[in-house]
């Protein structure tokens, strides 16, 4: 099974040559319909706060000077991202409504929800660009008495059952990691869906659940103020953005990889001169030096891509989860 680390460094590598192409993106002419001649809606599947909305915000203001029109970050959380991302896809076509969103909506939702849905990723939305990466950390309360991974399995195999975790929605990476954690380790724990990762932190601080698989960028603030303990990185190799933690596949669960990745889709059948022109200024925006820096305080690491390259990522990772998701034998229709 082709693991995703390696989808990431083919992109990387790409990503070196696109970034010299994509600067041009900032003297481009206006295009000849004159698109884009009002404010454009930049839908974010979650709510304020969480992870995708802040790298929404990071990208809405160099967006909005390089096309010349407001760029304006609209909120429709719900179902795991599932609710926004079908609101983007029924849009209308004309350049006018931008998609940022996770990997769950576009990969596993459609295997998950085969009767429910309500849209297909791969026919009702048309790729842009990779935006970047991130690992998950498994995340447990600082009066957690689990004090590494092996300590929280053995205290779920003492408790089948009794332990919660928290998730952005059935589906989301949060939910299939730790699910791939239970198949695995052989534990029991029950999942309580939440909007996003800003109320999971809160309740694992508060006690209300007793774990999470997390984005850095939201959990590491409160691990750094000593609030939550980390046990584990989701990576498949050593993580460059957090050096030093364990990852679970070191930890007896080889082949474990679970990582988070944002990207920016339209609706299908927007103009490809439209599409042309938002990949090169995604391109450039990915490349600017504040903009590295803000990604790179939230975990992620900047990865453009071709509209062509995304495509063939989101089959790729659509096909390595379709196995977990059999293996797990999981539907939430």
């Amino acid at each position: 099974m082709k693991n995703f680390s390696a989808l990431r460094r083919k992109l990387q590598l790409s990503a070196l040559g696109l970034a010299a192409i994509g600067t041009v993106a900032f003297t481009m002419p206006a295009l000849a319909d004159s698109w884009p001649s009002r404010p454009i809606q930049l839908v974010v599947p979650f709510p304020a706060g969480s992870s995708p909305d802040t790298l929404a915000r990071a990208l809405a203001e160099p967006l909005a000077k390089d096309l010349g029109q407001p760029v304006v970050v609209e909120n429709k959380p719900g179902a795991g991202g599932n609710i926004g991302t079908r609101y983007a896809s029924k849009a209308k076509p004309d350049g006018y409504t931008l998609l940022l969103t996770i990997n769950g909506p576009m990969v596993t939702a459609p295997t998950l929800y085969k009767k429910t849905l309500g849209y297909d990723p791969l026919t009702d939305l048309d790729p842009i660009s990779l935006v970047g990466t991130s690992p998950n950390i498994l995340v447990v309360p600082a009066s957690s008495p689990a004090k590494n991974l092996q300590d929280f399995i053995k205290l779920a195999k003492d408790k089948p059952g009794a332990l919660n975790y928290g998730t952005v929605g059935p589906g989301s990476s949060s939910h299939l990691g730790m699910a791939m954690l239970e198949h695995q380790a052989g534990i029991k724990l029950q999942q309580i869906p939440y909007t996003g990762f800003p109320q999971i932190i809160t309740s694992i601080i508060a006690g209300d659940i007793q774990a999470g698989f997390m984005v850095p960028g939201v959990a590491m603030p409160q691990v750094n103020a000593g609030k939550v303990r980390v046990l584990a990185i989701t990576s498949l190799q050593d993580s460059d953005v957090l050096p030093g933690l364990p990852t679970v596949a070191s930890l007896g669960y080889p082949g474990f990889e679970s990582i988070s990745w944002d990207a920016i889709f339209v609706p299908a059948g927007t103009p490809a001169d439209i599409t042309a022109r938002l990949n090169k200024s995604i391109t450039a925006i990915l490349a600017l030096p504040d903009v590295k820096q803000k990604m790179e305080a939230l975990y992620f690491t900047p990865v453009p891509s071709t509209p062509a390259e995304l495509t063939s990522m989101v089959k790729a990772e659509k096909q390595r989860w379709d196995e977990v998701i059999d293996r797990l034998g999981l539907s939430l229709d």
